[in-house]
């Protein structure tokens, strides 16, 4: 069974996903132990809650410093020991310490197909922006490792979404939340899931 946080700032249409993934099957062997939003207001909170599973807010705004928000937060984590931090829309640069104690157990979705609108700054409806801006015809979603960079961790997924004439940000954001990052965020983590079972099975 692979045990997986969700980390997410917003509404948790990405953690919606997951959920009914797991419940339909198309992700199996998985469970997960915890969501921890940064926003008290997050409509991701209430999702986990009505499912039954285990959420908590961590804000940095309820913390003096920046480093005991990080030390609140990585708590969070350590107290269920998942296998897998699943960043499904978080708005929040994680902890270095995080990172390393997590090697290679951390991905996130990002909403273009990297190396394309990412790195700092690129989060958002600000890639869509950007996306838009630079004329492009075709965006998508990327599913990749959490490393100490941002957005440059080894990729595990993409797909590509169509940019139509007419398309706003909202719009943009909408259809490559439909058409990529609901198909390809869960397929990642199955992919992880039965990785692990299969090693799992060698090893007996």
């Amino acid at each position: 069974m692979l045990n997986i946080v969700v980390c997410v700032s917003g509404g948790g249409t990405n953690l919606q996903a997951i959920m009914d993934a797991i419940d339909t099957g198309k992700i199996a062997d998985t469970r997960i132990l915890r969501v921890i939003s940064n926003n008290h207001n997050a409509y991701a909170l209430a999702r986990a809650k009505e499912h039954g599973i285990d959420a908590i807010c961590v804000s940095p705004r309820d913390y003096e410093t920046r480093e005991l928000f990080h030390q609140a937060l990585l708590q969070a984590v350590d107290e269920v020991k998942p296998d897998l931090i699943v960043l499904a829309g978080f708005l929040v640069v994680i902890p270095q310490e995080m990172i390393r104690r997590y090697v290679n157990q951390i991905i996130n979705i990002h909403p273009s197909l990297i190396p394309a609108f990412c790195g700092t700054g690129y989060y958002g409806l600000k890639v869509h922006e950007a996306a838009l801006a630079r004329g492009v015809k075709v965006t998508g979603a990327t599913v990749h490792f959490v490393d100490e960079g941002t957005d440059t961790g080894p990729i595990l997924l993409q797909k590509a979404v169509e940019v139509k004439e007419g398309d706003t940000p909202k719009i943009l954001q909408q259809r490559v939340m439909e058409q990529a990052e609901w198909i390809i965020l869960p397929q990642a983590i199955d992919m992880i899931a039965q990785n692990a079972k299969s090693e799992k099975g060698a090893a007996k």
